[in-house]
């Protein structure tokens, strides 16, 4: 189904009809099928929703660069328009940071908070990091002269940013097109560890061990800082725990749902 929200065509869907109302929130670079087998096992219980967010599966792009708030406000428009306030929301790691903005901003619209993988805290930088990101600006910023002189020095210069890019650039950042980078740079420059003790929704938080996209820490800090908030580690897993382990998964949402 599609919906236009925001100036997006948003592409969701529906499955169950209970009166408990269930909404799933893939991360960056997934989209509704991620979920499906999840969705599958609760739709005897609840009326469960998927969505696609802007610029990914079925949904269109953004029509300007987004960053969290503006892509919670999407989500909010379309739990409005559903009807479907107030719900229990699931969200994997990118899909954490939509979800953490909704429950602290409009706590009337989220009952309770799964959170697996859930991505919003920044990690720190090591000094390797610090040196490789001053390195990259410095460059980035010679070849942006380059390319102001315009003629046979903006190929040049085009070529090599490209090149710089790839080379200190993420896998994510380097799938995506200019217009999308924008995107993605908002999104992951914003810290959301302020709204952690704004959540009043109780919370739970499913973390693969060996999570390397966002690391252990980040789910103890969720737990040691949103007010009512549990941690359960699927040990040996990494980012995609929740869809590895799915039967596993299920069994600890109907628990914490229930």
């Amino acid at each position: 189904m599609q919906i236009t929200l925001c100036g997006v065509s948003l592409h969701y869907e529906q499955y169950g009809s209970g009166d408990k109302h269930l909404l799933m929130l893939h991360g960056w670079g997934c989209e509704v099928k991620h979920f499906e087998p999840i969705a599958n096992a609760l739709k005897d219980h609840y009326h469960v929703t998927v969505i696609d967010f802007p610029a990914h599966g079925q949904s269109s792009r953004p029509p300007e660069p987004w960053g969290v708030s503006d892509f919670a406000n999407c989500v909010k428009e379309l739990i409005t328009q559903l009807h479907i306030a107030p719900c229990d929301i699931i969200a994997h790691s990118f899909g954490g940071r939509v979800a953490l903005y909704l429950a602290a901003h409009e706590p009337h619209l989220v009952n309770r908070l799964v959170l697996t993988g859930g991505a919003g805290l920044k990690k720190p930088q090591t000094e390797e990091q610090k040196k490789r990101s001053a390195q990259y600006q410095k460059s980035k910023k010679l070849l942006e002269k380059i390319i102001s002189l315009g003629g046979p020095f903006k190929a040049i210069g085009e070529k090599s940013m490209d090149a710089l890019r790839q080379k200190f650039g993420s896998a994510d950042y380097n799938a995506l097109d200019e217009d999308m980078r924008k995107t993605f740079v908002k999104v992951i420059s914003e810290d959301l560890s302020p709204l952690l003790p704004l959540i009043k929704a109780s919370t739970l938080l499913v973390w693969g061990e060996n999570d390397q996209d966002t690391p252990l820490w980040m789910g103890q800090k969720m737990e040691k800082e949103i007010p009512d908030a549990g941690l359960v580690i699927f040990e040996n897993d990494d980012h995609y725990a929740y869809l590895r382990q799915w039967p596993r998964f299920v069994r600890v949402l109907e628990a914490f749902l229930k």
